[in-house]
């Protein structure tokens, strides 16, 4: 699209199916490499990506003609694929249905790189329940509560 010039800053945030801690530390990183590939191969530019053993933070500058939710669907899709055909879990691995997206201004992406950063440090402290509602709050995103994701009991 020449003449056309965007610069969208997007996090996502998106958990393991029934928020199992499936994600394991000995892989998780190669998945955030599969993830990261999947987003830079659709145009997209990976910034940040991170996450714990239920969920994970993926923060990219959005290519103008990708939606989110085509981005989303993509890396949940390829980064499955993947998990299941290294057989890293005892059983089908899935991400929850949905997701969270949330879009920033220039002058806020390194405070959320940190933020990404340091999720190992920052789950010792907040759910990631209690993280995603706050999110939802600061976003000013109005919700069912039926359709959040629920702690794990």
């Amino acid at each position: 699209m020449p003449n056309t010039y965007t610069k969208i800053y997007v996090q996502t945030v998106f958990a393991v199916k029934y928020r199992d801690a499936q994600l394991h530390p000995d892989w998780r990183k190669k998945l955030f490499g599969v993830i990261g590939n999947t987003v830079n191969q659709k145009g997209c530019q990976i910034i940040a990506i991170n996450g714990v053993s239920d969920h994970i933070h993926c923060f990219f500058i959005l290519k103008p003609d990708v939606s989110i939710s085509k981005i989303v669907q993509l890396i949940k899709g390829k980064s499955s694929k993947w998990i299941n055909d290294k057989g890293f879990t005892s059983s089908k691995f899935s991400w929850q249905s949905g997701y969270g997206a949330f879009t920033y201004g220039q002058s806020q992406v390194n405070d959320v790189v940190k933020y990404i950063q340091n999720q190992e440090l920052h789950h010792k402290k907040k759910s990631f329940r209690e993280e995603y509602l706050k999110f939802l709050e600061k976003f000013d995103v109005e919700f069912d509560d039926t359709y959040t994701f629920k702690d794990v009991i």
